[in-house]
């Protein structure tokens, strides 16, 4: 089976679900978006969550897409930066647990990052990242040796806050001949650095998962031709389109791959990493692209139906079985 590294901001996700959006007016915050912000704005927002019923699990993009991938069965790894404290401590013994080859390096003098979501009564998540640690992964401090027995990277779009630190990463495995899987993380990352993300598109990347919105900022276009001038880029394009499935292109195949009901949606939290971490299984097992679609399908679905990323063991049983039948 083939090996995946994920490079990601190493995240703790602090979760609380909200009776009211009102919340997030108050606070600043976009629905349904991803936002960055300092010490003080981490300290006005924990004021929110005191006296909620709080959620705590591993977190970012990429890590929980790793993590999902890990507790497939697959081979993976994770590259990223953690304080010396105990939410990192947490990281450490989380990514352990579930297999996963840790390459986390410490920072001295920052905290670990944190990103509080709000969890909106449709399950739809908003959230406020104090990236702490996690932001200060430099360029100098990856090495060949970290990419090297791996097939694919996956890199979280969050990241492109600083270039040269992702670009390096991607030079890197490319040069360690793995193929450069990117998600594109959320509307308004990709709004803020569009010509970023267009160079990264057309140098090195091989696989790429946008949600409708992302596509929508980063072609101009809605998703049927969103996934035409993606393809025409990268080796394979996907477009996640929420309750009404995907859509997935390689060179001339389109596939329409259809989402799964679900009774209720808690909390959408992950939804895109699973399916990321679906699909990507598919892949190392050597699957077809529909039926890599349809175990994307399946994680996605079943996390949203409970609060964060992280699934119980008999859940992912469940699971593991089910990609045998499908």
């Amino acid at each position: 089976m083939d090996k995946i590294i994920g490079l990601g901001n190493a995240l703790v996700d602090v979760l609380a679900t909200f009776e009211s959006d009102e919340v997030l007016t108050e606070v600043g915050l976009p629905r349904g978006s991803m936002t960055l912000i300092d010490k003080n704005k981490l300290h006005i927002i924990d004021e929110y969550f005191k006296g909620m019923k709080v959620h705590m699990a591993t977190g970012g993009s990429s890590g929980n897409a790793i993590g999902a991938l890990a507790r497939l069965g697959a081979f993976t790894g994770f590259v990223g930066k953690v304080g010396n404290d105990a939410y990192g401590e947490f990281l450490k013994k989380s990514l352990k647990c579930r297999g996963t080859e840790a390459k986390l390096l410490v920072s001295p003098s920052l905290p670990t990052g944190v990103a509080s979501t709000f969890i909106s009564q449709d399950g739809e998540r908003t959230f406020a990242t104090y990236l702490g640690a996690a932001a200060t992964l430099k360029a100098e401090e990856l090495s060949l040796d970290m990419f090297k027995g791996y097939t694919y990277l996956f890199v979280e779009g969050y990241l492109v806050q600083d270039h040269n630190m992702i670009l390096r990463a991607i030079e890197l495995a490319k040069e360690a001949g793995l193929q450069v899987c990117l998600d594109m993380a959320s509307y308004n990352v990709v709004n803020e650095d569009r010509d970023f993300f267009s160079m990264l598109m057309n140098k090195y990347v091989d696989i790429v998962f946008a949600n409708e919105d992302e596509a929508r900022s980063f072609v101009g276009k809605e998703p049927e031709e969103a996934l035409k001038e993606l393809a025409g880029v990268c080796s394979i394009a996907v477009v996640k389109l929420g309750a009404r499935g995907s859509l997935v292109r390689k060179g001339s195949e389109v596939l329409k791959v259809d989402a799964l009901p679900v009774r209720k949606v808690i909390d959408t939290t992950g939804a895109g990493d699973y399916f990321a971490a679906g699909f990507l299984y598919g892949l190392t097992c050597g699957y077809p692209l529909e039926k890599c679609g349809r175990i994307a399908s399946l994680l996605s679905s079943k996390v949203i139906q409970v609060v964060g990323a992280e699934l119980s063991p008999a859940r992912w049983r469940t699971i593991r079985q089910n990609i045998e039948n499908l």
